[in-house]
């Protein structure tokens, strides 16, 4: 008889649809793909100082509420169009939590708030809020929590974040190095 060693601790597990997989049922179209790489443009020129304007990361700690998120898209939209001679709007749309303790884990993990954990589910809501916000004509930011969101989502992504709480996470570091948008990097959790 052999001992059983490996997962030990793991309740349940369920494989997810694949990246490759969730971008074919939600794919981006010609327009919005054009529409993220000018946006990403737009942010290293900024940053390499060949566009005069700032830089904005503007919208909620987190998104829960995806009708909420599209209607904020739109306002923040109208006031993009006002000040962009001046300011270069991103919208904040940050999926992931991260915890130092218990709480909320983000829309992707918890898509319904009520513990289900229906990872996929989160991660289809994400994708689709994402070209939402895409098809409005505005950029979107999000926080890199993981090595695993980004591979379902980033392409629909303009700037990323890496927050307080992994800035200083050499996995962090290392994977940040193979996004494909600009990436800011906040304080540490010690200022």
């Amino acid at each position: 008889m052999s001992a059983v060693t490996d997962n030990l601790n793991i309740a349940s597990n369920d494989a997810l649809i694949t990246p490759e997989q969730l971008k074919a049922e939600l794919p981006l179209d010609n327009e919005g793909l054009e529409s993220v790489k000018r946006a990403r443009g737009t942010v290293f020129d900024i940053l390499d100082r060949k566009d005069p304007r700032l830089f904005v990361v503007v919208g909620p700690c987190s998104i829960h509420d995806t009708d909420a998120a599209i209607e904020y898209a739109k306002r923040l939209k109208e006031l993009a169009e006002k000040v962009k001679d001046t300011l270069f709007i991103v919208m904040r749309v940050y999926f992931e939590k991260p915890r130092t303790s218990i709480g909320w884990k983000g829309l992707i993990n918890d898509p319904y708030l009520d513990d289900s954990f229906k990872i996929e589910e989160g991660l289809r809501k994400a994708r689709n809020l994402l070209m939402n916000i895409v098809e409005i004509g505005l950029p979107a930011s999000s926080e890199a929590l993981g090595p695993i969101a980004p591979q379902y989502l980033l392409d629909l992504i303009t700037w990323s974040a890496i927050g307080a709480r992994t800035t200083e996470s050499q996995t962090h570091r290392e994977m940040s190095s193979g996004l494909s948008s600009a990436v800011g990097f906040k304080n540490g959790t010690d200022g």
